[in-house]
């Protein structure tokens, strides 16, 4: 995963992508039948359950073949990481390993602490 050329802003907001909204935005293009972007939609899912600072957008790329085009996927999944300025922090083609995931996301999406529960 590296970060490569910015990718066009007024395309991914067409694609509802507003990444001002959290620390780090992942907008994974995938298909229907792709068992590996099922498979990364998972993980990140269970990322986002305890990183309120991670916002996830799912992209049909079948439905939206021009977007596709402009930003260069040319397999899926695809994953674009975009900080809260809307600036590419990273980029990976196929499924990422758990591991890689995790650490772009606590890389740019603090955890939460842990609670200290109080005494009585």
């Amino acid at each position: 995963m590296s970060p490569t050329v910015e990718p066009d802003g007024a395309v991914l907001a067409g694609l509802g992508v507003d990444p001002g909204r959290a620390d780090l935005t992942v907008v994974q293009f995938s298909t229907a039948f792709c068992g590996p972007c099922r498979a990364t939609r998972a993980r990140l899912r269970q990322l986002q359950a305890t990183r309120p600072g991670l916002v996830l957008v799912e992209v049909d790329a079948e439905s939206h073949l021009d977007a596709v085009r402009a930003l260069g996927v040319d397999r899926t999944p695809t994953l674009l990481y975009l900080d809260r300025s809307g600036r590419l922090v990273g980029r990976s083609s196929g499924a990422p390993r758990p591991a890689e995931l995790a650490a772009v996301v606590d890389a740019h999406v603090p955890a939460p602490a842990s609670r200290v529960e109080r005494g009585a």
